[in-house]
């Protein structure tokens, strides 16, 4: 929407998640010695953390570990919508996987969504579990109407409840929405946290700051290594839960992944919110839902997505979901901002089950395409079933051996060269500024002994001078100036301005380079 904005406030001066920073979590120790244990899980979301406490439920001896902090990768960053309405899915699904499949697909949703309504009441968590009408529209004509009319005319062959609307109870001019009745809303952190204090009940370990190796041994028990093999972790089973899995086992995962970005930022409104939650077709996306916070409602706007580390100002994603939100109901206070990142796989479904069909006792989940909270639950349900024996009819659906000529071969082509891309034009990369010129509170890829460097300087006046190089497979990385990181356009990982992992798939930190200036 054009025009000057209904209120505008300023931006939070550093990222925070509304709800990493209104949910108290416990803490946990590293690893600190050789362990046994049934099932190994590797990653403390919210697919490690379903996966540990359905597990431990059934009597399997599990114990849980983060590379860094529990609940504070993408689980604690999102936006936190319990929907089986995943922008323009369905009708894609079917042409490349079948009515059945597509069919499946949602079927998998809805029964993890019921799973996580009833897990809320059973444990009297108090989430702020809310009903809301879920919708996506578009403000366009021509390709993005026809686009959601085809995805309208998937939800009636499939059955899926689903209502074509031309107007919303937002007020903003579109053409045409498809409306998904019954879906939630919650506050993601609050309810896993009950999960927690139940898997801890039931027996489970849980250990923090403790990085897993990107090797691991399979020919007889499996035996995990934490980071430079300081301690071992002897399994039957094991779990990668870790958003990019840390072991590949010759899975290509590396290639079968691209990560985005996208951003948040809570507004409290100046007019009444209409209730629902919303997602725009278009590009760039915008996203709008309600969240109670200190007695009062605000509104989660959020977009802009882009492939890690390929975007020239990161603030400035902040900034334009500012102004699309105080265009539309005002913005008198914007108490937090956050970004977060995900991982989408080369056909769009996600990757659950046994890592390689030779790798079969460790299992992983990823590529949720944005959307953790449905099946993120979902790929623990099934991933119960596995590690269990048991018949589960989503197995082949989500099964990460499977590969689909039409769209991944081209999928795969076309990430492959971009990696390849940013390989080469990282390295050939001739723009730097001079060490000296880096101002406090500034970042700057620097010429450093002939070699490209990152550079930024704190507040007081600190330099921090690190290889921009990943530790991954050797891409440049670019500084994402709203995060105050150096993020990985290869594979997304993301280290903080000394250096330190933030996200992985990288588990060594960025080269610490002397502090000499030119």
């Amino acid at each position: 929407m054009d025009g000057p904005m209904k209120g505008h406030s300023e931006l939070p001066q550093l990222p925070e998640s509304l709800w990493r920073a209104t949910t108290e979590l416990p803490a946990f120790p590293r690893l600190a010695e050789d362990i046994e244990t049934e099932v190994a899980i590797v990653g403390a979301g919210i697919t490690g953390i379903t996966a540990a406490y359905l597990l431990a439920k059934e009597g399997k001896n599990v114990v849980l570990l983060d590379a860094g902090s529990i609940l504070d990768g993408a689980t604690g960053f999102t936006t936190a919508k319990v929907t089986a309405q995943h922008g323009l899915i369905y009708n894609e699904l079917m042409q490349h996987f079948g009515e059945e499949q597509a069919r499946l697909y949602y079927e998998a949703q809805t029964e993890a969504m019921d799973w996580m309504k009833a897990m809320a009441r059973e444990l009297n968590a108090e989430c702020d579990w809310v009903e809301e009408d879920a919708y996506i529209y578009t403000t366009e004509e021509d390709k993005k109407k026809s686009q959601l009319e085809e995805e309208y005319q998937a939800y009636q062959k499939l059955g899926i409840p689903g209502e074509w609307l031309d107007r919303l109870p937002l007020p903003m001019q579109i053409t045409g929405a498809i409306k998904m009745p019954g879906q939630y809303r919650f506050h993601p952190l609050a309810y896993l946290k009950r999960l927690v204090e139940e898997f801890l009940k039931l027996g489970g370990k849980i250990y923090e700051n403790t990085t897993m190796d990107e090797q691991a041994d399979t020919e007889g028990p499996v035996k995990l290594y934490t980071e430079r093999g300081h301690h071992q972790v002897t399994c039957q089973h094991a779990i990668s839960a870790s958003h990019f899995p840390f072991y590949d086992g010759k899975g290509m995962y590396f290639a079968r992944l691209h990560v985005e970005r996208s951003y948040v930022v809570a507004i409290k409104p100046e007019t009444a919110y209409p209730g629902g939650m919303y997602l725009s077709v278009d590009q760039p996306s915008r996203s709008l839902r309600s969240v109670s916070y200190a007695g009062e409602e605000l509104v989660l706007v959020g977009g802009e997505d882009h492939v890690t580390g390929r975007s020239q100002c990161t603030h400035g994603h902040y900034e334009k979901l500012e102004v699309f939100g105080g265009n539309l109901l005002g913005a008198s206070a914007i108490p937090y901002r956050w970004s977060t990142q995900d991982l989408i796989t080369i056909d769009n479904l996600p990757y659950i089950g046994p890592l390689t069909s030779k790798e079969d006792r460790i299992f992983v989940a990823t590529g949720y395409r944005k959307w953790g909270m449905s099946n993120g639950t979902a790929a623990a349900l099934l991933l119960r079933d596995q590690i269990l024996g048991r018949d589960n009819r989503f197995s082949s659906l989500f099964s990460p051996s499977r590969f689909k000529a039409d769209p991944s071969i081209k999928n795969l082509v076309t990430q492959g060269a971009g990696v390849a891309k940013e390989l080469i034009s990282g390295k050939l990369d001739l723009s730097h500024a001079k060490i000296s010129e880096v101002k406090p509170g500034e970042a700057a890829v620097v010429r450093h002994h002939g070699q490209r460097a990152g550079a930024y300087r704190d507040e007081q006046g600190q330099l921090f001078l690190v290889d921009t190089t990943c530790t991954h497979m050797g891409c440049e990385t670019e500084w994402n100036d709203g995060e105050r990181s150096w993020d990985c356009p290869c594979h997304g990982s993301r280290f903080g301005f000394d250096g330190k992992v933030l996200e992985g798939p990288a588990i060594e930190p960025l080269r610490k380079l002397d502090h000499e200036e030119d």
